[in-house]
């Protein structure tokens, strides 16, 4: 099923390419305008002004919470039932250690609040808590796509292994715009999106 866009576009291939490119122009753009400090940081409102601002001119629910529930393979995401406890929980959790902040972004993976573009808004909210917290970001580069999906995946259950994965990856460049444009890159290489480089748009 194709998404309905902004863009008109029904065929998946074209879709795909088109949104890579727009939201990782926007992407760049929230680093280099300053407008990523605008974001709250750690609240579902500072996930959603990533996510509309990163995803608005693709699709019209950029920024709005899900209307459907949503699966990935045999996963079922947050019923959306659910879903407004859940972000009030998340908002309210603690966010000053590393501990603290992997745990908000284990519950925020497990809501899924958008119908799409989920992973990538939260990677930039995760570092952003990160950075507040510990003076520290995920150097993207050093985190393998098949360790850090399947961490991820059974980080519901148990999250030391996200924890371990991502705290090796530990890195204080907390404003280093090319670690930026590459973490951009790599966070859309685990979704499947690599036909365009951010540093290039």
């Amino acid at each position: 099923m194709i998404l309905e866009n902004k863009l008109g576009l029904d065929n998946q291939v074209e879709l795909a390419r088109a949104e890579e490119k727009l939201s990782k122009q926007k992407a760049k753009r929230l680093f280099d305008s300053g407008d990523i400090d605008k974001a709250e940081v750690g609240t579902f409102n500072g996930l959603a002004f990533i996510h509309a601002y990163l995803f608005g001119d693709v699709y019209h629910f950029a920024g709005k919470i899900r209307d459907v529930n949503i699966a990935k393979g045999d996963f079922r995401f947050a019923p959306l039932m659910y879903l407004d406890a859940a972000l009030k929980h998340i908002d309210a959790m603690p966010q000053g250690t590393f501990d603290e902040i992997i745990e908000k972004y284990v519950e925020m993976n497990v809501a899924h609040p958008f119908r799409e573009g989920n992973g990538r808004a939260t990677r930039i909210w995760l570092d952003l808590m990160l950075k507040k917290g510990i003076r520290q970001v995920v150097d993207w580069n050093r985190v393998d796509k098949d360790e850090y999906l399947s961490a991820m995946q059974r980080s519901v259950v148990k999250d030391v292994e996200i924890k371990a994965l991502l705290k090796e990856a530990l890195t204080d460049r907390i404003d280093d715009r090319a670690l930026f444009m590459k973490g951009i890159d790599v966070s859309y290489y685990y979704e499947g999106y690599s036909a365009f480089k951010t540093g290039d748009l």
